[in-house]
């Protein structure tokens, strides 16, 4: 699975502002020939197949990145936002964690200071020619539940773009908490026992994406 065959379509623009939330994706059109087989892309990040791929697989590796530059792999649950969206959303859920507040979890430090990630999602099988994975670069935020986008939002003011965006659209914000937890329980069953309405959400807006092998693997063994 070799960096050098993988195929990459590049980047597109951030929103810088919620209040274009839905917006389209731009990017560029591409296709490509590896060793599995031709693909090609167009009209947003998160196109057809990889929404197909992502729905296939149960869990991801987010990568963070610590002060000191130090990554941190960890396994996550996820759900993708509705077409056109290139957004997933990852809970913090009440697994056992080192901390019982999120907001003090490694991970959420790191999203908050620095808020680059990598999401890498893959196709394991002992018949190689299945093989396949996707990995997700993209900027992470903190989906804050009810009461407390409302107390962000309050407290934010506009000193800094983040703060202002939760000041202006605190409303839109607990809006797309509620839509993410449903998708979660949906893909999930284990959540409905998981008081994801209290607790802040991961939110991933993807800008570019990698993959290699075939994202549609054959159906025939």
């Amino acid at each position: 699975m070799g960096e050098s065959q993988a195929r990459d379509n590049g980047h597109r623009p951030m929103n810088d502002r919620d209040d274009l939330w839905p917006r389209p994706a731009r990017t560029s059109a591409w296709s490509a020939t590896g060793d599995n087989g031709a693909v090609s892309d167009s009209g947003g990040v998160l196109n057809a197949a990889r929404r197909a791929f992502l729905s296939e697989v149960r869990r991801a590796v987010l990568v963070t990145a610590g002060s000191s530059g130090r990554l941190r792999p960890v396994p996550v649950c996820f759900a993708v936002a509705p077409s056109p969206l290139d957004v997933l959303w990852t809970p913090i859920d009440q697994k056992p964690k080192q901390s019982s507040d999120p907001r003090r979890l490694a991970r959420v430090r790191d999203i908050i200071e620095r808020p680059p990630i990598a999401l890498l999602v893959d196709r394991w099988d002992e018949d190689w020619s299945r093989l396949a994975w996707l990995r997700l670069e993209g900027e992470a935020r903190l989906l804050e539940p009810g009461e407390a986008a409302a107390a962000a939002a309050r407290e934010g003011g506009g000193h800094d773009r983040a703060g202002h965006a939760r000041a202006e659209h605190s409303g839109h914000e607990r809006g797309e908490h509620a839509t993410a937890v449903t998708a979660l329980r949906e893909r999930y069953p284990q959540y409905a026992a998981h008081d994801l309405e209290r607790r802040p959400i991961i939110r991933i807006e993807v800008t570019r994406a990698v993959e290699w092998g075939r994202l549609e693997a054959p159906s025939s063994r």
